[in-house]
C-alpha cells in the first residue's frame, strides 16, 4: 500500500487559528504562539497561524493563543496533512479548495463572537437564563421542546 502521509509530518496534527480581533491581530498571536512554541511548527498566515506538532503540544500553544481574545480568535483542524496529495496545490494547480472555505467562513465569524460575548458578560445563572424569553417571545427549554420534536 503506497505511504499518503509525507514521513515528516506522520504523528502530527494541524490546527488552524484564525483572528477577527480589534484586540489582536495575525502578527500579535503569532508572537503567542512563538512565545511557548516549544516543539511546534507555526506557519503565519493572511488569517492567522497553521500550528503543526504533536496533538498534546499544538493544544497547549492554541491554548495559549486563545488566551488573549477567546472570543475572537477561533481554531479548527486542518483536514488533510501539509504535502498531502488529495489536497496539495502543487498537484491541484492552484489555490487549495480550503482557503475558499476559509474566506466564507471570515465572513460570518463576527456574529458568532457577539453571541460569545454575550454568553460571557452575562450575570444571570445558568438556570435563568433558561427560563427567560429572548426578544421574539420563545424562552429557551420551550426551543429545546421544539428540537427534540424534530429528531
Amino acid at each position: 500500500m503506497k505511504e499518503i502521509l509525507p514521513p515528516l509530518y506522520a504523528g502530527t496534527v494541524t490546527k488552524y487559528v484564525f483572528v477577527e480581533s480589534y484586540k489582536a491581530t495575525p502578527d500579535d498571536i503569532a508572537a503567542r504562539g512563538y512565545e511557548v512554541s516549544g516543539g511546534v511548527m507555526i506557519k503565519e498566515t493572511c488569517f492567522g497561524l497553521q500550528v503543526t506538532g504533536p496533538e498534546e503540544e499544538v493544544e497547549r500553544v492554541v491554548a495559549h493563543i486563545r488566551a488573549l481574545d477567546p472570543a475572537h480568535i477561533y481554531v479548527k483542524d486542518r483536514g488533510f496533512p501539509p504535502g498531502d496529495p488529495r489536497r496539495c496545490r502543487a498537484n491541484l494547480g492552484g489555490a487549495r479548495p480550503g482557503y475558499f472555505g476559509h474566506e466564507y467562513e471570515m465572513g460570518f465569524i463576527r456574529r458568532i463572537a457577539v453571541g460569545i460575548e454575550k454568553l460571557d458578560d452575562s450575570s444571570e445563572p445558568a438556570a435563568e437564563k433558561t427560563k427567560k424569553k429572548g426578544s421574539d417571545g420563545l424562552c429557551v427549554e420551550r426551543l429545546m421542546e421544539l428540537i427534540d420534536q424534530e429528531a
